[in-house]
């Protein structure tokens, strides 16, 4: 049995028909593939598989090919009748090639089913991943604004928008070229959770970690004086000649004269069954003023008659808190000081007197 001659080096038809030309080295096909008259190197697989251990030569297309091999192309599979100087076995070469075409093409089709399939499920092309933001700090705080900020993806382009979260909620978003974040328009001396989400493609990554900032404290003479007070009244002097107790408590109400933060107040309420109203003019956290009345009457109960008294009210704002997202005074303390005249009704009279007391006020 003859044995076919061996197919020279040269450029020949794609076997597999990924490509319109792949180089035989005389022995194996190559990596080596042509498109146009273009080289190039195929990326799916370094060679198609293997037809035969003495394939026939394929034939190669008209015309010069990249890298052609000077002895040239095996003969066409359609050249007329046998050569004579091959003899009766390259006669049959043609129709062998026809032969192996079929197998050849089918299982180069597998090949190319598999390797689309590896590359859909591989899918390099795809955007890489969205990283979850990481490296959260925090950054200068105001009495009502907070900032921090993250760090940038390592690996991978950036997103879109960082969308930033308090409490669950979206309650802003970045571009994605900024790593930071500021909220104005807060409470003082509050503190908020946040976490900050990437998004890309209209996808968000997972949520980074929980950061925790706080605004500020201001100071306590930023308080805003108001509302309702308990007043604890306790006499510390020229409380002798006065009948009753010598320590009691009173309500009083503070109502401030601007529309927000501290400013002065009008201040109203009871002394010792005296209904008063004054106004408290501020200094930083000490709050100041004065009333005319009948604190404390001459004599008792029938025999008692009226004294003008004049009564000087001095309070230090102690303690501060939020309060309806406010700034508000929580405690003070101060001291009152009751000055009356030498005053005399009829056979009935009272020598001029001072008393003070200690006040404290608790909201």
């Amino acid at each position: 049995m003859a044995i076919p001659p061996k197919v020279p080096a040269g450029w020949y038809d794609d076997p597999s028909a990924r490509h319109e030309r792949r180089y035989w080295d005389g022995t194996d096909w190559t990596a080596q593939v042509s498109d146009a008259g273009i080289a190039a190197t195929d990326q799916l697989g370094t060679r198609p598989p293997p037809t035969s251990e003495h394939p026939a030569g394929p034939s190669p297309a008209a015309g010069p090919s990249p890298a052609a091999d000077p002895a040239g192309p095996f003969p066409a599979a359609d050249s007329a009748g046998p050569s004579p100087a091959l003899g009766p076995a390259a006669a049959q070469e043609p129709r062998k090639r026809r032969a192996w075409a079929v197998p050849v093409i089918a299982v180069a089709a597998v090949v190319v089913l598999g390797l689309l399939a590896g590359l859909l499920i591989w899918a390099p092309w795809k955007s890489p991943p969205l990283l979850r933001p990481t490296g959260l700090t925090a950054g200068p705080s105001t009495t009502s604004s907070v900032m921090f900020r993250w760090s940038r993806p390592a690996t991978g382009p950036q997103p879109d928008r960082y969308v930033i979260l308090h409490d669950g909620r979206v309650a802003g978003s970045v571009p994605g070229s900024v790593t930071s974040y500021r909220s104005t328009g807060l409470p003082p001396a509050t503190a908020y959770r946040y976490r900050v989400a990437a998004e890309r493609g209209g996808k968000r990554s997972a949520p980074s970690a929980v950061i925790v900032v706080t605004t500020a404290t201001p100071p306590v003479s930023a308080a805003r004086l108001q509302g309702q007070w308990t007043v604890g009244i306790k006499l510390t002097r020229g409380g002798a000649g006065l009948t009753g107790p010598k320590n009691w408590d009173e309500t009083w109400q503070a109502t401030p004269k601007c529309a927000a933060g501290p400013c002065d107040v009008r201040l109203s309420g009871g002394l010792n069954g005296y209904i008063f109203k004054t106004t408290l003019t501020r200094a930083g956290a000490v709050y100041q003023g004065k009333f005319a009345g009948n604190v404390f009457p001459c004599g008792s109960k029938s025999q008692s008659f009226p004294i003008r008294s004049t009564v000087r009210i001095r309070i230090t704002v102690a303690t501060a808190r939020v309060e309806n997202s406010q700034w508000t005074a929580g405690s003070w303390a101060g001291h009152m000081v009751v000055t009356a005249p030498y005053t005399a009704s009829g056979n009935f009279y009272c020598p001029a007197s001072r008393q003070a007391a200690s006040l404290t006020g608790n909201s």
